[in-house]
C-alpha cells in the first residue's frame, strides 16, 4: 500500500514545493498494544497524559516510550482499545521489553499478525488492497463515516458526490461464516436470493 499511496501524494503535490513528503517505512519499526488496558499500559510508559480527552481515536503524537523517543498513534486493528507505537530500530528490543514488564499486571501476551488479520475481520476493519482497491468507490467500499461531502473541496469529490447520490453499485460488508470446515481465504463470491418484488 506505500507504493500506490507515495505514487498517488506525489502525483497530487503542489508544483510549487511547499509541500516535501518523506518515507519512513524504511526506517521505522512498529509495535502495537490492544485491548481493554492498552491505555492502563501506555499511561505507565509514558509520561504524557493518554485519557481519552487528551488522546483521542487517531491521534497520533510523538512520546518517550519506556524513554526511547516513540510515534505514537491511537489506533489498533483488533477492534479493542489500542495504540500503535512506532520507533527506530535501535529501539525496539527497549520499548518491547518496557511493554512486557509493564503489562505483567495487566496479563498482557503476545499475538501476532495472523491473529491480528483475523482480528480485524472480525471487527469488519478493511485494509488496503485486500477488502479496498482503487477500483471501488469510498461508498462502494463502505468508507462512509471518513467522507464529509460538504466539508472543503478534495480530489474526488465530485465522483464521490456522484457515487453518493445514485447509490453504490457494490457494497463491502462483512458475513460470519458458521462453519469449522469452511475457512474462507478472501474474495470469495457470496450469492444471495433476492426477491423482485
Amino acid at each position: 500500500a506505500q507504493k500506490y499511496h507515495m505514487r498517488w501524494f506525489e502525483k497530487h503535490l503542489p508544483k510549487d514545493g511547499s509541500v516535501r513528503i518523506h518515507r519512513f517505512d524504511q526506517t521505522l519499526v512498529g509495535l502495537s498494544i490492544a485491548g481493554p488496558k492498552s491505555r492502563d499500559l501506555l499511561q505507565k510508559l509514558v509520561d504524557v497524559d493518554v485519557s481519552t480527552k487528551a488522546f483521542r481515536f487517531m491521534d497520533f503524537r510523538e512520546m518517550a516510550v519506556g524513554g526511547a523517543p516513540c510515534m505514537v498513534n491511537r489506533i489498533t486493528y483488533t477492534g479493542d482499545l489500542g495504540y500503535e507505537i512506532w520507533m527506530a530500530p535501535a529501539y525496539q528490543r527497549l520499548v518491547y521489553k518496557a511493554i512486557k514488564e509493564a503489562g505483567e499486571e495487566f496479563g498482557l501476551v503476545d499475538f501476532g499478525m495472523r491473529a491480528l488479520l483475523s482480528m480485524r475481520l472480525e471487527k469488519n476493519f478493511p485494509t488496503w488492497f485486500r477488502e479496498l482497491r482503487p477500483i471501488y468507490g469510498p461508498f462502494e467500499g463502505s468508507m462512509d463515516r471518513f467522507i464529509k461531502l460538504e466539508k472543503n473541496a478534495f480530489i474526488g469529490r465530485e465522483a464521490s458526490a456522484k457515487e453518493h447520490a445514485k447509490g453504490p453499485k457494490l457494497r463491502r460488508v462483512s458475513f460470519i461464516v458458521d462453519a469449522v470446515d469452511a475457512d474462507v481465504m478472501g474474495d470469495e463470491p457470496i450469492w444471495a436470493k433476492v426477491s423482485k418484488d
